[in-house]
């Protein structure tokens, strides 16, 4: 419960950074090394060329060298518990296993813990 607590507050501080957006997201994913990447969405006028909170958390922790992730949370302003786009959860599935808990949040205390494998069933992997 403490990891979910320290993720959610590190997605939590990514909202107020997302870019150009009127759907603010954020997301904390755990590198294998222990530590910790945020991300937010950051959007422009050409949307195929905007990246989601969840990559951005997952591509910064790579840009530092990371290349396995244990966890991920996501959370927004949202009714319900907020959940990966297609376009991420792919993403997921390639840097981390299976059964690595996904965390869906939002901020008004909604919150539901999932896996890889039931967000993305059937997911392309061992591209390398």
């Amino acid at each position: 419960m403490a990891e979910q607590q320290e993720l959610l507050t590190v997605a939590t501080a990514m909202l107020d950074k997302a870019y150009n957006s009127h759907f603010h997201v954020g997301a904390a994913a755990v590198g294998a090394s222990g530590k910790i990447y945020g991300g937010c969405n950051i959007e422009n006028a050409s949307f195929g060329a905007t990246n989601c909170a969840e990559r951005t958390a997952i591509f910064s922790g790579i840009a530092a060298g990371e290349t396995h992730f244990t966890a991920l949370l996501v959370t927004g302003n949202t009714d319900g518990p907020i959940a990966p786009c297609g376009i991420c959860r792919q993403v997921i599935a390639e840097f981390f296993d299976a059964d690595a808990p996904i965390y869906l949040t939002n901020q008004k205390g909604a919150f539901t813990a999932t896996t890889v494998a039931a967000i993305l069933p059937g997911a392309f992997t061992d591209l390398n």
